[in-house]
């Protein structure tokens, strides 16, 4: 509650002028929009001028910011919508997760079990990738940015029923687009790690 109040201020202060208090905001969310590009975009470059594009344009749209909303989801709306159009303007070949590895933590015991997680997630990626862009974007927030119903639904303007159902779905294309390891590597720990 004490961040809500924090980013609430924040937004405030920099309405009023002051610049800086928005640093703390681009400070703050930087790492999660670009985690939350880079899963859309599956592009660490287009991933990394989106973060800038999108710190941009909640910049220009602060005065909409609704303080009864929590930050991070009206900034994930307006990450969301600027991938998918993103995404819509420029078709792209999918690369694999290799190419940001070094962005990501780890906690990884030692090189087998690294390397075996590595294509773990390399196929999850890849799967993921095959589906399309409104189960993509459910699944992303719901399993990497560990979203409410709720709150995704606030964010992609959808039921929360509809936004179930896109889920529900999600899951069984990606353990379809899995083959007959699907069962196997689907769990939230591989994909979310």
């Amino acid at each position: 509650m004490e961040q809500q109040v924090d980013e609430v201020q924040w937004v405030a202060q920099t309405l009023a002028g002051d610049q800086l208090a928005f640093t703390h905001l681009v400070e703050r969310y930087t790492r999660l929009v670009y985690n939350h590009a880079y899963r859309m975009l599956n592009d660490a470059q287009d991933a990394e001028d989106a973060v800038q594009e999108i710190f941009l344009k909640a910049y220009m749209r602060l005065d909409s910011f609704d303080p009864s909303r929590r930050f991070v989801s009206w900034l994930l709306t307006i990450s969301s919508n600027h991938c998918i159009d993103r995404l819509r303007r420029k078709r792209q070949t999918w690369l694999t997760l290799d190419d940001v590895a070094y962005w990501l933590p780890s906690s990884r015991t030692g090189p087998e079990r690294h390397a075996l997680e590595q294509e773990q997630q390399a196929t999850v990626q890849q799967a993921l990738q095959q589906l399309p862009e409104h189960y993509r974007l459910v699944m992303i927030l719901r399993y990497w940015h560990e979203l409410s119903y709720t709150e995704i639904a606030d964010i992609t303007e959808l039921t929360e029923s509809t936004v179930k159902t896109r889920l529900h779905r999600g899951r069984k294309m990606l353990v379809n687009a899995l083959g007959t390891d699907g069962e196997l590597l689907w769990n939230m720990e591989t994909i979310t790690s």
